[in-house]
C-alpha cells in the first residue's frame, strides 16, 4: 500500500509506531534481565578485559566495534538512526533516498541516554551480581541502546509534525526561546497517562511465566513492572521532549530566517 507523505508522517500513524517500540523496548528490556548486572562492562579499565578496550569501558568499546559494522551497512544514514559512537566509517552500499520529512538539525541526545541506561536502568531490572556473561549481557545492553535512542529520537517527527500544524506559532516561541512554551504547546497529558497504563498492561503479559498446569497464572514476573513504567515516565518521556524542544528550536529559527529571504527576494 502506498502512502502520500501527509498520510506516512501523520501523527496517528507515527504514535503508532511508537506503540510498537514499546513492544521492542520491553523484550529488550526482559532479554538482558537473564544476565547479572556484570557492573565491571560499564567501567573503563575493568581488570577483566586486560586493557584490550582502551580507554572506553567494555560496553562502549562493544557498541563502537558493533556500530562500525552497522554504519558499513548504512544504518546511520536513515534519518530515524542515530549512533552513539564515532569516528564510524562511510557506507559500502549506495545511499538510499528517504522521504524529506525533517529539517535538517544537529539533535543527538544519545550521550544523555548512556548515562541513564548506565546510571539507573540496567540495575533496576538485572539482579545483582557477576556471571561471567560479559559479551552476552553487553549485546543485550546495546539492543536496549539502539532501541531507546530510536524512540526517544522519533521525537522529531512529532516535532516536525506539529510544527507544520502551527508553525508562526512555534516559531514565535523559538524566537523567544521559550522552552517552557514549547513544551505546554507539545504536551498531551491524555496521551501520556494512557502510554503508561498501556506499558503496565504489556509488561504485565510479557514478562510473566505461565504455568503449565494453571494456564494465565504467574509465578513471578521476568521483568519488574514499574520499572519498565518508570523508565517511560522518569526518563523517554522526559528525553523525548528535549529532543522535540531542541529540534523545534533549531526548526523555528531556521523557518523564520527562510521567511527573512523570500521577503527579501520578493522586494
Amino acid at each position: 500500500m502506498n502512502f502520500t507523505e501527509s498520510e506516512t508522517f501523520s501523527l496517528g500513524r507515527l504514535r503508532d509506531t511508537l506503540i510498537r517500540l514499546e513492544d521492542t523496548i520491553i523484550f529488550a528490556l526482559i532479554e538482558r534481565a537473564q544476565f547479572h548486572l556484570n557492573e565491571s562492562i560499564y567501567h573503563k579499565n575493568a581488570l577483566q578485559f586486560n586493557g584490550a578496550t582502551g580507554d572506553r569501558s567494555f560496553l562502549e568499546y562493544f557498541l563502537w566495534e558493533t556500530e562500525k559494522v552497522h554504519a558499513k551497512v548504512r544504518r546511520y544514514s536513515s534519518p530515524d538512526e542515530y549512533a552513539f559512537t564515532s569516528p564510524l566509517p562511510d557506507p559500502i552500499l549506495p545511499p538510499l533516498q528517504y522521504p524529506e520529512f525533517l529539517a535538517p538539525n544537529k539533535v543527538n541526545i544519545n550521550d544523555k541516554i548512556m548515562d541513564v541506561y548506565v546510571h539507573h536502568l540496567v540495575n533496576s531490572i538485572c539482579p545483582p551480581g557477576d556471571d561471567s556473561n560479559y559479551g552476552s549481557a553487553a549485546t543485550k545492553d546495546i539492543e536496549c541502546l539502539q532501541a531507546l535512542s530510536r524512540r526517544i529520537h522519533y521525537g522529531k517527527f512529532i516535532a516536525e509534525s506539529k510544527f507544520r500544524s502551527n508553525p508562526e506559532e512555534y516559531t514565535r516561541l523559538a524566537l523567544a526561546n521559550d522552552t517552557k512554551g514549547i513544551d505546554e504547546l507539545l504536551t498531551n497529558k491524555e496521551v501520556e497517562i494512557k502510554l503508561l497504563q498501556r506499558l503496565r498492561r504489556k509488561a504485565l503479559v510479557y514478562g510473566q511465566t505461565l504455568d503449565q498446569e494453571d494456564a494465565g497464572t504467574s509465578t513471578h514476573l521476568k521483568i519488574p513492572v514499574d520499572a519498565v513504567v518508570d523508565l517511560y515516565e522518569r526518563w523517554v518521556i522526559p528525553l523525548t521532549k528535549v529532543v522535540e524542544i531542541e529540534y523545534l528550536l533549531e526548526r523555528g529559527l531556521a523557518w523564520h530566517a527562510q521567511r527573512q529571504v523570500q521577503s527579501e527576494n520578493q522586494k
